[in-house]
């Protein structure tokens, strides 16, 4: 198939597609949409960014509320993989950025509740972020370092309830195929200045694969204490429990085609997996009459103990016990300068993370023998920021921001065996941006905006493969981003828009190779990402919605080249070029609703000379449910969902680069999952 759809395929698309917050065809306008996730916080027709926002509604409803992917894959420019490894975790891409990690999420800010879960180093864990409780999902798709420092692909923003909008108590319970079953009680609610939510989930699933099971436990609880009409205390606990999640490994396409549902041969003999326990504990303090603006005061602390076997022979056998503290300070001010409007934010965020960390060799029957690797790695960050909206008119907001990081990455060598590795590593980086909105009608809006943005390696991607301590030859990337886009809402025909074109430049990209089955990274050179992101919605009447998400791109090496290899102009591995997801919602009186999804995913390479190739599919899931009130006070839920209605064969995964040819982790078939909750 074509890099591109044709034109006509685009245009029906553009006639379908519609962003998230859109609202009922009964309505003269949309109500106003508040966007924090930029920190400055701003109607969202005054906000000079690819921004999208996903409201409880969108998170929950039919859904199993286990994977971000559930949420994000209505969002144009956002990709997500590995729905199905709980032991290697969702990788989730935004324009590009992040497709490079064989695990976990690169290049990407993720804050849950103002708590970063992306570390100093830049890597970020998704397995606390507790679904159940989600109210707000906000995601900035482009450059986030003016925001929040290292980054380049942008800004996943979760908000979880505090008790204040959902009171009340609501068990759900759920089952489905290949063992899926999950159980979730939250409590929430106000008594005079206190307010408080609790949710704790538990989850099972033998999954598809042989050698993929997971057992989860989740606690996330708030209380908030009022101080007064314009102040408030917030007090966060997040504790994980995950004793397993078994990994299956990739397959070769032999493997495949022998069995799409059998693990890879050292998945089973190594009884690959990884067991993770942590615990976060955050303060937040706001007053909103601090002198003439907001002051906002955010800490935390973090624990987390890590262990994993990985699929194959050899120093396969890691861990870690992390120590990870931040802390963040905020003022928000408006002033007049000259005779115009100014609104600003002003700040400094510091963090650090302390991980002991080893390695030990594995041999073919399992058995863990010597040591490897024995370090300490200490990553500290500290940024100072600045961000401002100048209204030059009434329809006319000049924004600029500035923001300098410091990196400062340390391995401590523990292990005499190979000698001292010691190592530091130091970054300095500025990182600017400058945008123009352009509000022509009060919903309709035009915005331009530019940006450069950084992104340091952590420290699993500045591994040696020479030794210990830091791959000399590893350097961070740098990303120029320039972007225009067009939203608004057409009332008349209930149609709402949202158009952005991207280019992106990035200068010294971070790829994975695979040597002796570890990944390693290096270098190489310049990357272009360029594309068009589409969200165009229609409400076809009161009761029928049609909502969708288009990403045409183009991703791509400018210039790399290896000793024995040059790939200048070949794709960038791992990420399709197409994207499509639409939806056909039905909603009746009450909770009754249908909802028909279709999913595209183009064609994608796995390995940077593009000798391997992906084939694209198509997606098709169902979910219906209905509710029934039993009494004044309580109320009776009921879901139930068909994930992949046809069928179709395709990867929930593809590792980059593999050995061997196991590039493919094989996704489930047809699948079902239904759930009952009940509120009282």
């Amino acid at each position: 198939m074509n890099r591109y759809f044709t034109p006509s395929l685009l245009l029906i698309s553009s006639a379908l597609t519609t962003p998230v917050w859109a609202q009922t065809a009964t309505q003269a306008a949309l109500p106003t949409v508040e966007v924090n996730a930029p920190r400055l916080s701003r109607e969202l027709y005054a906000t000079p960014a690819a921004v999208s926002t996903i409201d409880r509604d969108a998170i929950a409803q039919g859904q199993q509320r286990v994977r971000l992917d559930e949420s994000l894959d209505r969002v144009p420019g956002v990709f997500l993989q590995n729905r199905d490894n709980f032991a290697q975790g969702q990788r989730i891409s935004i324009r590009g950025f992040g497709a490079r990690a064989p695990f976990g999420v690169r290049g990407i800010t993720v804050m849950v509740d103002g708590i970063p879960y992306t570390l100093p180093d830049g890597q970020a864990q998704l397995d606390a972020i507790d679904l159940d409780s989600a109210e707000r999902i906000e995601v900035i798709r482009g450059p986030s370092s003016v925001l929040y420092g290292n980054a380049a692909g942008g800004v996943i923003d979760i908000t979880t309830a505090d008790g204040r909008d959902n009171p009340g108590t609501r068990l759900r319970v759920g089952a489905g195929s290949d063992g899926y079953q999950k159980v979730a009680l939250q409590n929430g609610g106000v008594q005079g200045d206190w307010s408080h939510h609790i949710s704790l989930t538990a989850l099972n699933v033998d999954g598809y694969r042989e050698q993929s099971s997971t057992e989860k436990y989740l606690l996330n609880a708030k209380l908030r204490r009022e101080l007064g009409s314009d102040r408030a205390l917030t007090a966060i606990i997040n504790l994980l429990d995950n004793p397993r999640s078994e990994d299956p490994g990739a397959l070769n396409a032999r493997e495949v085609a022998e069995g799409r549902d059998q693990a890879a041969p050292n998945s089973l003999a190594l009884d690959a997996g990884q067991t993770v326990d942590q615990q976060l504990i955050g303060l937040q303090y706001e007053d909103l009459a601090a002198g003439d603006g907001e002051l906002y005061l955010k800490g935390f602390i973090a624990q987390r103990d890590f262990e994993q076997q990985l699929p194959f022979v050899g120093s396969s056998r890691l861990g870690y016990q992390r120590d990870y503290m931040g802390a963040s300070a905020e003022y928000h001010h408006e002033v007049t300068l000259g005779s115009l409007p100014l609104n600003y934010i002003v700040g400094v965020d510091a963090a650090r993370q302390k991980d002991e960390r080893f390695r030990n060799a594995v041999n073919s029957q399992g058995a863990v023998g010597e040591p490897l690797a024995d370090e300490t790695q200490t990553a500290t960050s500290t940024g100072v920021f600045a961000q401002g909206d100048i209204a030059l008119s009434e329809p006319l907001t000049l924004s600029l921001g500035a923001r300098f990081d410091r990196v400062d990455l340390d391995v401590d060598d523990d292990f005499a065996a190979d000698g001292d590795q010691s190592g530091q590593r130091t970054f300095n980086e500025w990182s600017g941006s400058a945008g123009l909105s352009y509000r022509y009608r009060p919903q309709h809006q035009a915005y331009i905006n530019t940006g450069t943005a950084f992104e340091t390696p952590t420290f699993s991607e500045f591994a040696n493969p020479a030794g210990g301590g830091f791959n000399p030859s590893v350097e961070p990337q740098k990303a120029w981003n320039r972007e225009v886009g067009l939203r608004g809402y057409i009332a008349p025909l209930a149609l709402d828009y949202d158009v952005a074109f991207f280019s992106v430049r990035v200068r010294d990209e971070l790829v994975p190779y695979d040597e002796g089955g570890r990944t390693f990274y290096q270098n190489a050179g310049d990357t272009n990402r360029d594309g068009v992101e589409l969200a165009l919605g229609w409400q076809l009447a009161d009761q029928w919605r049609l909502d969708s998400a288009l990403t045409l791109a183009r991703y791509e090496f400018d210039e790399f080249a290896t000793p024995s290899e040059r790939f200048d102009g070949n794709r960038i591995p791992g990420l399709p070029e197409q994207t499509w997801v639409s939806q056909l919602t039905w909603e009746n009186l009450g909770e009754r609703f249908a909802t028909l999804e279709t999913e595209y995913v183009g064609d994608l390479v796995a390995d940077n000379a593009n000798q391997t190739a992906v084939d694209s599919y198509w997606l098709v899931n169902l979910r219906v449910g209905d509710g029934w009130q039993l009494s004044p006070q309580t109320r009776l839920s009921a879901y139930v969902g068909l994930r992949n209605l046809l069928d179709e064969e395709h990867y929930s995964n593809v590792r980059l680069n593999g050995t061997f040819g196991r590039f493919y982790e094989p996704a489930p078939g047809r699948s079902v999952y239904g759930g009952l909750e009940l509120s009282f």
